[in-house]
């Protein structure tokens, strides 16, 4: 637990728990949440949960010429708000990994280890070990470890079922393996891997348009869908991590983007240099249901909805045309849909960035 003070030494004065703090009730969170951490433990990580710090033996990167270190941090955003609305914890963690963890990978880093803060009105320890039940699930799916985190319980400033999560990771990569714009071609190929959802972003819009103004009811069967809404918003993150270290094993791979807030062409923009432009072929691929949903019950116009949400796309890899088949054969082993989206061109009268094209397949 955070802030803890000296307890009130009188009988009938202030004291910690008056003010609303249960420190028993923290102290029992950890209780459950251990089996969890353990689960994700790699064998450089030292001690156990409960120490001030975790501990990770970086002796083990002595192999590698020039180690560079990523780091990356982040949240979930208002999809806490769908998880409370809801009474389910255990997946809302694994959206917090793929935030985080799949940034790292962009750069082609190895992710290591992970710390997460989460920050609740009142603590209920089921709840809690629950959250980070989903933090380690994730954990495992991303391949690194979850060495420590904190939970602070914070009375008067948020309700009693109100909470937020947010995480730290930090991953390795070679100096002469890092990724990005410098390795990018006219001619490269754009890979689309796709979202299994509307992921971790976007979802002030989302609750906006469908919860607020349409007044849809989270447990509510939507046809389209084969669902209830709920269902469908707390769809955890797809986590791409192991994936894409796979696949610059595999394949000759100059750049990826995680297509997270902003949209697809502002996020593939970032590894594009000003030299060149990409271009994506919406015609490739449809958009899963839910973003149907979104635009047409919110009458958003697709220019919105492509600058706020993924569209259906969460990581793009770019790679050399002779590494097309390869790469796309990679994927498909691991159980990933992708295909070819696009393609880098010169920047020509297109200017820098990335743009959409054509319309999306029905």
């Amino acid at each position: 637990m955070s802030d803890q003070s000296t307890p009130s030494t009188g009988t009938s004065g202030a004291s910690y728990a008056a003010a609303g703090v249960d420190i028993e009730a923290g102290d029992r969170a950890v209780e459950l949440m251990k089996e969890w951490v353990r689960k994700t433990r790699r064998p450089e990580v030292l001690g156990g949960l409960g120490g001030f710090a975790g501990l990770f033996d970086a002796s083990a990167l002595k192999h590698y010429e020039r180690p560079l270190l990523a780091s990356a941090t982040d949240g979930v955003g208002t999809k806490v708000d769908i998880a409370r609305r809801m009474g389910v914890y255990d997946t809302i963690g694994r959206d917090l990994v793929a935030m985080v963890m799949d940034d790292i990978v962009v750069c082609g880093a190895e992710p290591l280890f992970m710390t997460d803060y989460i920050c609740v009105g009142k603590v209920h320890p089921e709840r809690v070990a629950a959250i980070v039940k989903g933090i380690a699930e994730g954990c495992v799916l991303a391949g690194c470890a979850l060495v420590g985190g904190e939970t602070a319980e914070h009375p008067g400033l948020l309700g009693p079922d109100d909470f937020d999560v947010a995480g730290a990771g930090t991953g390795v990569v070679e100096a002469d393996r890092l990724l990005g714009a410098e390795h990018i071609r006219t001619g490269d190929a754009v890979i689309a891997m796709a979202a299994s959802g509307l992921h971790s972003n976007g979802y002030s819009l989302v609750r906006h348009v469908l919860l607020d103004r349409a007044k849809l009811d989270l447990d509510r069967h939507i046809e389209e869908l084969g669902r209830t809404l709920g269902e469908e918003l707390l769809e955890p993150t797809k986590i791409y991590s192991l994936d894409c270290l796979a696949l610059t094993r595999t394949a000759e791979v100059h750049a990826f983007s995680h297509i997270t807030g902003g949209g697809l062409a502002a996020n593939l923009a970032r590894v594009i240099p000003d030299t060149l432009h990409a271009v994506v072929d919406r015609s490739t691929w449809t958009p899963a249901p839910v973003f149907d949903l979104v635009g047409k019950t919110g009458e958003v116009e697709r220019a919105e909805l492509e600058k706020t949400l993924n569209m259906g796309v969460g990581m793009i890899a770019i790679v050399p045309g002779q590494s097309v088949d390869v790469a796309l054969a990679a994927l498909a082993d691991r159980g990933v849909d992708a295909w070819v989206a696009g393609e880098i061109t010169d920047r020509g009268d297109h200017g820098t960035g990335a743009a959409l094209v054509g319309d999306y397949a029905s």
